[in-house]
């Protein structure tokens, strides 16, 4: 199992250490809740080093991205990134990722999941026919994700960055906290706002860039309350925006259509398997990936049953937690399209209990 370069700071500050896609990870200090409304109200601080960072380079490099991606990065200038997906050939997802455009034309940054970095590398790789500079920078690359309504406020006198007027999904390098060449960006996974801080991490030792930047966060935001967060409060928070998580709401075996990423799949370029996307898109969904909100008592879990109220199986549960931030059960799950307009009531499979739900808009929050 590998760490981050901030793994021992973790320990030492008391974080409940769980294995996750091959990294040794925080998954809360003091509980999801807490860390949950910390980041909601004010701020907080994610470790996210485990994340896979790839640069692609030369007079072919955005020919490749066009050729794998859902998405339209012919539209990126320097300096702005957007959120895609890779298709695959059978009408799934290889994974979904952040495209990051350093230079118009010539180079870019992709930033993949952290349990796909083999294999995002390897699939890319098939369809570079053209000699695309490939560098895969995960193991030399930190990342913390600083996210709230008071994160970039709280960043400013760290770095001479305009963070606070950074314009959303849009990026820019320089000094932060000391240290060099650091990337931030106006991204993330929580819906509350925030930056997300790329950074060099050249080795494990406990100077290293990551503590340093770490420190210097929680030094500078030590009157304003900022706290750590793990990996627990970060995935309540991504289910009450309803974005998707890999391997649970979208995979290989489900079309960016319908986990609702329609606007992610550009018909205006040629990708992989664009054919059936367009097909799917023409003759419509079987099914959708919708939102919903318990209205018996319980807690929905992924691969849990959704049944008409005859209980008949109608789909499946990707993603269900207890909203901290409503204080009520929620969920995502695929049903079949009939089921999928908002209010509709479906019925979560519990236990052999039918628990009543109905489908909701998202985000939740």
């Amino acid at each position: 199992m590998k760490n981050t370069a901030l793994t021992r700071t973790h320990i030492a500050a008391g974080a409940k250490m769980v294995p996750f896609a091959g990294y040794n990870m925080p998954v809360s200090y003091t509980g999801i809740n807490d860390e949950h409304a910390a980041v909601r109200k004010n701020a907080g601080v994610f470790d996210v080093s485990h994340m896979g960072e790839f640069i692609l380079k030369g007079e072919h490099a955005l020919d490749l991205i066009q050729r794998v991606t859902s998405n339209d990065a012919a539209k990126l200038k320097a300096g702005h990134a957007q959120y895609s997906c890779l298709p695959n050939h059978d009408g799934g997802i290889v994974d979904d990722l952040l495209v990051y455009c350093m230079e118009e034309n010539k180079s870019y940054m992709l930033v993949v999941n952290a349990s796909n970095i083999r294999k995002d590398w390897d699939w890319i790789s098939s369809f570079n026919t053209n000699n695309v500079e490939m560098h895969d920078i995960s193991e030399k690359t930190g990342l913390l994700a600083v996210q709230g309504p008071n994160a970039t406020r709280i960043l400013q006198p760290l770095t001479g960055i305009d963070i606070m007027n950074m314009p959303y999904y849009t990026f820019a390098k320089g000094r932060f906290a000391g240290v060099e060449n650091v990337l931030v960006s106006a991204t993330g996974y929580t819906g509350a706002g925030g930056v997300e801080i790329y950074f060099p991490v050249e080795s494990q030792d406990q100077d290293n860039n990551a503590v340093k930047i770490w420190n210097a966060i929680f030094e500078v935001g030590q009157a304003d309350g900022i706290k750590p967060a793990g990996l627990g409060s970060r995935d309540t928070l991504r289910l009450e925006m309803g974005y998707c998580l890999y391997g649970n709401d979208i995979d290989d075996s489900t079309s960016p259509l319908e986990a609702g990423l329609g606007w992610i799949t550009k018909f205006t370029k040629e990708f992989t398997n664009r054919p059936s996307f367009e097909e799917q898109k023409k003759n419509g969904l079987s099914r959708k990936l919708v939102g919903f909100e318990l209205v018996d008592k319980g807690i929905p879990r992924h691969g849990y049953e959704i049944a008409d109220e005859e209980g008949k199986t109608i789909g499946v549960v990707t993603s269900g937690t207890q909203s901290p931030s409503l204080g009520k059960a929620i969920g995502m799950g695929y049903v079949k399209t009939p089921f999928a307009s908002i209010g509709t009531t479906i019925f979560i499979r519990v236990r052999e209990k039918l628990l009543q739900a109905k489908v909701a808009k998202l985000p939740f929050a």
